[in-house]
Order: C-alpha cells, then sequence, then structure tokens
C-alpha cells in the first residue's frame, strides 16, 4: 500500500517516519501548541517514536491517515495534519492538524487542510468531514469556518487534558456543502 503523498504551492505532505521523530517532539513538546491539542504535551522523545510508530499502524489499518507538513522551500518538517476515526465503509473521518508556533498566521494549514479535504472527498469518496476543538481555540474555529465547515454544537466534558475535563465544539463538512466551499 503506498502512501499518498500531497502537494501544494507551498508544501509537501509526507509519510511521517522515525527521522521525524526529533523535529515532530519539538513541536508536539510546546505547551503553547498543545494548550488546546487534547493531549498534554510530549516530555520524551520516545513518546514522538511511539506516536508516529502508531500513525504508521492506524494507516496499515485503513484506521486514519496522518500527514507529516514539509515546507518546499526549506524541507523543514512543521507539523501535521490528517484524518483521524476513519471509517470508508461509512464514508467519514475527522480532520486534525497542528503546526510550530513559529509558523502560525501564514495560512500553511489552511492550505493544509484544504489539500486534505480535496484528496478526501475526490479519492476516498467521504461524504462527511468532522472536527473537533476547544471553544477558545478562535484560530482554529476561524480555519473550519473559513474552509467550510459548520457549527454543529458542543460535547459537554468531552476532552480531557492536563488532568481536566473539557468542553468541545464540533464541526461538520458535507460532499454536499462543498460548492459553497469550493
Amino acid at each position: 500500500m503506498t502512501f499518498p503523498e500531497l502537494e501544494t504551492s507551498r508544501l509537501r505532505l509526507v509519510q511521517i517516519k522515525e527521522d521525524h521523530a526529533q523535529s515532530y517532539f519539538e513541536i508536539m513538546s510546546n505547551d503553547d501548541l498543545t494548550k488546546y491539542y487534547g493531549m498534554d504535551s510530549l516530555k520524551r522523545l520516545e513518546q514522538a517514536e511511539n506516536i508516529i510508530a502508531s500513525m504508521q499502524r492506524t494507516y496499515e489499518s485503513k484506521r486514519g491517515i496522518r500527514w507529516g507538513i514539509v515546507l518546499k522551500e526549506t524541507a523543514e518538517f512543521s507539523g501535521t495534519v490528517g484524518l483521524n476515526n476513519l471509517n470508508l465503509p461509512s464514508k467519514c473521518a475527522e480532520i486534525g492538524y497542528e503546526l510550530k508556533p513559529s509558523l502560525w498566521g501564514k495560512g500553511i494549514t489552511s492550505e493544509a487542510v484544504e489539500a486534505v479535504l480535496r484528496y478526501s472527498f475526490d479519492h476516498l469518496n467521504l461524504f462527511r468531514m468532522g472536527a473537533v476543538t476547544y471553544p477558545q481555540n478562535k484560530p482554529s474555529i476561524k480555519l473550519l469556518k473559513k474552509a467550510g465547515f459548520t457549527e454543529e454544537g458542543r460535547l459537554r466534558g468531552y476532552l480531557y487534558q492536563n488532568n481536566q475535563s473539557h468542553d468541545a465544539v464540533v464541526f461538520s463538512l458535507l460532499r454536499t456543502d462543498l460548492k459553497e466551499a469550493y
């Protein structure tokens, strides 16, 4: 099974491998980034290695796909974007993403999300894409709305992070919404 690498004008979306572990660890150990991630910051490189191995198993079992975001200009591994809870028979998944803070506000995540959405609807033939975020994560909410997602509601106590439960906001984008989004 060949991993589906994607490309945009500024980005290469690639399979995340062991040699990305240090860069991934540096991103996911940043408390500013993980504040609204739904997962505590990584403390050890071994955690990053284990997550990358888990991403590979998830891809092989067709339950998800996670791409590394690599800047074409510098070849820098800058974050990830991907499909969680992929269910091909039900034609749905959830999208998730993170980008190193030094690159926030440059449209990189939006560009990566758009490429993954196109792949998901055009090649995987999905009907529904979901997204879950913290109500306080205004940049993520803005990105989702810009991409055409519709807010569906609040999930009370849905995310557990830093030893406490947090509410989440759920969004969706349906195949039938695509004319409006693109």
